[in-house]
């Protein structure tokens, strides 16, 4: 008897996934009010940023301190652009750490809205693009992906789009691909089609496509038929 290709696909979704598991640390959530300019971090962001593993209520001026010096005056003016038009802050640039490490992360964020629907802020994550995956972990990753993209070519088409909009490495756009089906406990593979065909709906040449591809990002497991 033989398998199916979808059956061979979803088995290394999940060894995939197990294997490299500790990729959920490289991601964390925030929460961002915009009348107050009040912060909230996950225990991972914290950690990112050198901090104790516990929520955290930074300041403006505490998250800009952590920005690279290059990257510094960028994030202030999106920060201030994403205050005074309400909509939502997202970017790519580096972080110091307590320590002084350097890290490369992107925020992808969405809108949050108020009890009345209009909005009062936004929310989303950070992602760590670090390469701090353990060597074993590594090893895995490289033996287990050409059985997965022989399965499903489509998670490249998926990787090709990251790479592009966020303008990252291959390995750090499949990262992401597996922060998001950790996050949202989606496989793999419906991800990567779902992201695929809703990029066919896109104004690919609309200034706000950006923030249009985080949304999208975002919510592609809710865009998934389950049934």
């Amino acid at each position: 008897m033989t398998r199916e290709d979808g059956d061979i696909a979803d088995d290394l979704d999940d060894d995939l996934l197990d294997s490299i598991a500790g990729v959920s640390q490289c991601a964390g959530a925030f929460r961002f009010w915009f009348a107050d300019q009040r912060w909230e971090w996950s225990e991972a962001v914290a950690q990112m940023h050198g901090y104790p593993p516990e929520p955290m209520t930074p300041s403006t001026e505490l998250l800009l301190g952590h920005k690279h010096p290059d990257d510094r005056a960028q994030v202030a003016n999106t920060l201030a652009k994403s205050v005074a038009e309400v909509q939502p802050f997202c970017s790519r640039h580096r972080i110091v750490d307590l320590e002084g490490n350097t890290r490369p992360v992107i925020v992808v964020a969405d809108v949050m809205t108020g009890a009345d629907g209009a909005v009062v802020g936004c929310a989303g994550y950070y992602v760590d693009l670090t390469e701090t995956l353990a060597e074993e972990r590594e090893e895995t990753l490289q033996d287990t992906l050409p059985g997965l993209y022989a399965a499903r070519a489509v998670i490249e088409q998926a990787k090709g789009a990251l790479m592009l909009v966020y303008g990252i490495s291959a390995d750090q756009a499949f990262r992401v691909l597996i922060w998001r089906s950790q996050e949202s406990n989606t496989k793999l593979r419906f991800l990567a089609e779902r992201l695929v065909a809703e990029l066919r709906t896109l104004d690919h040449g609309a200034p706000g496509l950006r923030t249009e591809f985080d949304h999208l990002l975002l919510t592609l497991h809710e865009r998934i038929d389950r049934t």
